[in-house]
């Protein structure tokens, strides 16, 4: 096999037979739901700890014109804004599968915050990870962009929030990541590889995020919850006041703030 199939008969330039805008119009025709424009500013929050944080606190509200059949989409205030939220779209493709159907019901900024595992140490968990690069070892990159080793973030959103987050707040950090599609195949040698690079944790969707944003021309920050050492030690992924959600509103607060007039 001279070329693996996850490279073959790709042109990340070419356009798609089946596009988000076709497939939202026929589930809100299977649903009988009209056409609503979604919050300019969205949330993934892949572990779902932000999204039930604000669901038993009663600050988020479902948004029924929501067509997506795989996700709900939740909406609350956040930095004098609504701003809506997906919970537990985990991964590459699931999270760009996501992203893909918010651009096209009318958002214009999506920010993922995912928990992730320590590679390189910044002091000891939970913090927070502004990713400026991903490491592309996952497969939904490669159908949006030429092969390469990292995806990267958007200079001028990456300079906002880097100086958002120097007003303080929870502790927050500007490094790069490894986006994998096998959690449960960091192999030794693939976490010494990725810390010989500098990277400083492995989650699971920012390099396709990445990527997607790149090719489409859509705005896209990732965030790194650092959570843990993949269970290495004990008392291994503690998250801090209700599951880390209390402190993740703080840090996307700030970052929304900035963001969202860029």
């Amino acid at each position: 096999m001279a070329i693996p199939p996850i490279l073959d008969n790709k042109d990340p330039a070419a356009p798609s037979v089946f596009v988000p805008a076709a497939l939202m119009r026929e589930a809100r025709r299977q649903k009988n739901l009209e056409e609503v424009v979604v919050p300019s500013v969205c949330l993934l929050d892949p572990d779902g700890d932000v999204v039930r944080h604000l669901r038993r606190t009663g600050r988020a509200r479902p948004f029924g014109g929501w067509p997506c059949y795989h996700t709900e989409l939740d909406v609350f205030s956040l930095a004098g804004r609504e701003v809506g939220i997906v919970g537990r779209a985990v991964g590459a493709s699931f999270a760009v599968l996501v992203a893909e159907e918010l651009f096209a019901s009318g958002c214009r900024l999506l920010i993922s915050l995912t928990s992730a595992g320590q590679i390189v140490a910044a002091g000891e968990p939970p913090y927070f990870i502004i990713i400026e690069r991903a490491l592309r070892d996952e497969g939904t990159s490669y159908h949006y962009a030429p092969p390469s080793e990292y995806a990267s973030a958007c200079p001028c959103l990456l300079k906002a929030a880097t100086e958002a987050i120097k007003l303080g707040g929870p502790r927050t950090i500007v490094g790069a990541s490894w986006t994998t599609d096998a959690p449960f195949r960091e192999t030794s040698q693939a976490v010494q590889a990725a810390a010989d690079r500098g990277i400083l944790a492995v989650e699971m969707e920012a390099a396709a995020l990445y990527a997607f944003a790149s090719a489409t021309e859509h705005k896209v920050l990732c965030l790194a919850h650092v959570t843990n050492t993949m269970a290495q030690k004990g008392a291994d992924f503690e998250k801090g006041e209700d599951d880390g959600a209390v402190d993740a509103l703080a840090i996307l607060s700030q970052i929304v703030a900035a963001l969202a007039e860029e």
